[in-house]
């Protein structure tokens, strides 16, 4: 989706931004003196969209100075008089492209297909893409030759004509020192309710599913916007409800929920969205094809999109999220390779025997889970493939090569060097602190909002993964966070007066999985012929359609696990979107605006 674009083919840039977006309030632009800024989605509160953009504008005015990039959910372009900044917030929810060819960027866009040449594509991003579902937001590389991302964090510098200056990350803020007797519990509650009140719009949706995550974001939604004066905000609670399957099973959970929000904001619009017919893989043409890139998650899209449909027709313009709570706020199971790492084999024996005793696991299995393989992920994953022999699935993890992807394919491209990158950024030298940054992309891959929004009139936001709310959990003590049989316990005690006795109690959700094994079923035979006859000359190069189809059999057979399945779920959204290139079926791009830069 082009939401904003910029052209340096005159020599100097020209500015457009898609209308529709613009009166949504998805594209804020503003000029000053100095320049002009184009931002896409937010930048500080949401509801002072123009406020963050003058800011952001004013920040970066004199050259040569590093600000700290602000909170939120932002790509942003800044038109100076002699230079041209690109930049993304950190944790990357916003694409942003451009084409560069010696040295030289011819243009820049929020779209990389709309930059890109189908003629022309990138072999190793998809040996990348092909690692896992980590790999695409925090690497370079786009689908197309040379189009490549502005990474999360990330500032680009050009000149008023388009030449390369520099590119510089922004470092993390370090964790600010904890007040003396505060105690992490009162922490994480207050960073998190300022997660939240940056994100509150004029209409907020919440996801709403009976669990600990999402009830604690709608709660603290719901009380801030009871406390504003006049009230000045409208609140949806927005939940899926099952009632036949194992599903059904969260149906008292998520009522629970509904009434306690309602509690704290009685005129907040409870919207429940049956969702008994809805399995994944449902139009996976559309939710796959039609993608700016190939979108591992594409399999999961008809439940989400249902559910934002009727936020968008109630008028929202935010919603927000539990995702990222899992990883971030529960007890960080890699402080266990932290004290194997710090010679501290006793205690992280002891630690591990707990953790063994309150999950049902042998000691064994928690020290090779979370000691040992993130010391040597590829290795401990090549043992793993010639331990379960005799099945495509079996085995296999987020980083060796799956037996569809051809061997002569994966040497020429990179495939060894793309996935030795993937471990070190999933686990890097401290994997108690990777593990937050691999979060970021693993509990809430979103593009489907990104391809949505414009129709939505909404992105989707984060709280837990707001940089506070981080920063409070990677100085929290592991005392604080680790309770045995109580998972997210610091979350627990921090929301303690607001949850309900019921959902404050429970230590385990009923997976999602009877939506995907329903979808297997209905279209497995479907996505096996999709395979066998795609056209694309790719897929060929790159798969061995036999294996590839023979993975999705066993899928269907239950064996495998999350991991595979994901493999899977990813190279069969490539085909597919290999075949929207094709068919040319990119989104409708909506009228573009041009924008007057101030001189």
């Amino acid at each position: 989706m082009e939401a904003l674009r910029v052209e340096f083919a005159t020599g100097a840039p020209r500015l457009w931004t898609a209308g529709d977006m613009v009166r949504r309030g998805l594209v804020t632009t503003v000029s000053s003196p100095a320049g002009t800024a184009a931002v896409v989605g937010w930048a500080g509160p949401v509801r002072d969209r123009l406020a963050g953009a003058r800011a952001l504008l004013d920040a970066f005015a004199r050259p040569g100075c590093e600000p700290p990039l602000p909170a939120g959910d932002f790509a942003a372009v800044l038109v100076y008089r002699d230079r041209v900044l690109l930049m993304r917030d950190r944790q990357a929810r916003i694409p942003l492209f451009f084409r560069e060819s010696g040295g030289r960027v011819s243009a820049v866009s929020t779209s990389a297909r709309g930059l890109g040449s189908a003629a022309e594509l990138e072999p190793r991003y998809f040996c990348r893409y092909s690692t896992g579902n980590l790999a695409q937001p925090h690497t370079e590389l786009s689908p197309f030759a040379g189009v490549h991302r502005v990474l999360g964090g990330e500032v680009v510098a050009l000149s008023a004509t388009g030449w390369m200056r520099g590119r510089t990350r922004r470092a993390d803020d370090p964790p600010a020192p904890v007040a003396d007797g505060c105690a992490p519990a009162r922490e994480l509650r207050r960073a998190l309710e300022h997660a939240v009140g940056r994100r509150l719009g004029r209409t907020v949706a919440c996801h709403v599913s009976g669990g600990t995550d999402s009830t604690s974001v709608a709660l603290l939604a719901a009380r801030l916007l009871a406390v504003e004066p006049g009230g000045t905000g409208d609140l949806v609670l927005l939940g899926g409800r099952f009632d036949r399957g194992e599903l059904a099973g969260e149906r008292p959970y998520l009522d629970e929920a509904m009434a306690a929000v309602r509690r704290q904001a009685p005129g907040a619009r409870p919207v429940i969205v049956d969702a008994d017919d809805v399995a994944d893989f449902d139009d996976f043409l559309h939710h796959a094809g039609d993608a700016d890139e190939p979108h591992a998650h594409a399999f999961r899209a008809p439940f989400w999109s249902r559910l934002h449909a009727a936020a968008a027709e109630l008028g929202c313009d935010t919603l927000l999220t539990g995702c990222g709570a899992e990883p971030v706020v529960d007890a960080n199971p890699f402080q266990l390779h932290a004290l194997a790492r710090s010679g501290q084999l006793r205690e992280m024996t002891r630690q591990a025997r707990i953790r063994a005793a309150a999950s049902g696991q042998g000691v064994r299995d928690v020290v090779r889970t979370h000691v040992v393989e993130p010391a040597l992920p590829l290795a401990a994953e090549r043992v793993a493939r010639l331990v379960h022999r005799g099945t495509v699935l079996g085995g296999l993890g987020p980083f060796t090569r799956p037996p569809w992807l051809r061997r002569g394919f994966a040497r020429a491209h990179g495939y060894r060097a793309a996935g030795a990158a993937e471990s070190r950024f999933v686990f890097g030298r401290t994997p108690e602190q990777s593990l937050y940054d691999a979060a970021n992309y693993l509990a809430a891959p979103d593009p489907l909002s990104w391809r949505c929004a414009r129709q939505n009139g909404f992105f989707l936001s984060h709280p837990f993964l707001d940089p506070e709310v981080v920063a409070t959990m990677r100085r929290a003590p592991a005392e604080a966070t680790f309770r045995p049989g109580r998972p997210k316990a610091l979350l627990r005690e921090a929301m303690a007066d607001l949850l309900p006795p019921g959902i404050r109690d429970r230590t385990a959700k009923i997976p999602f999985n009877e939506p995907y094994v329903r979808g297997l079923r209905s279209h497995g035979d479907e996505l096996i012929d999709l395979c066998r006859s795609a056209r694309h000359p790719l897929t060929a190069e790159m798969f061995d359609i036999d294996t590839l189809c023979q993975a999705v059999r066993e899928a269907r057979l239950g064996m495998g696990d999350s991991r595979s399945w994901d493999r899977m779920n990813g190279s069969l959204a490539l085909v597919v979107w290999l075949e929207g290139l094709l068919d040319g079926r990119a989104p409708a791009p909506g009228a573009a605006v041009p924008v007057s830069v101030a001189s």
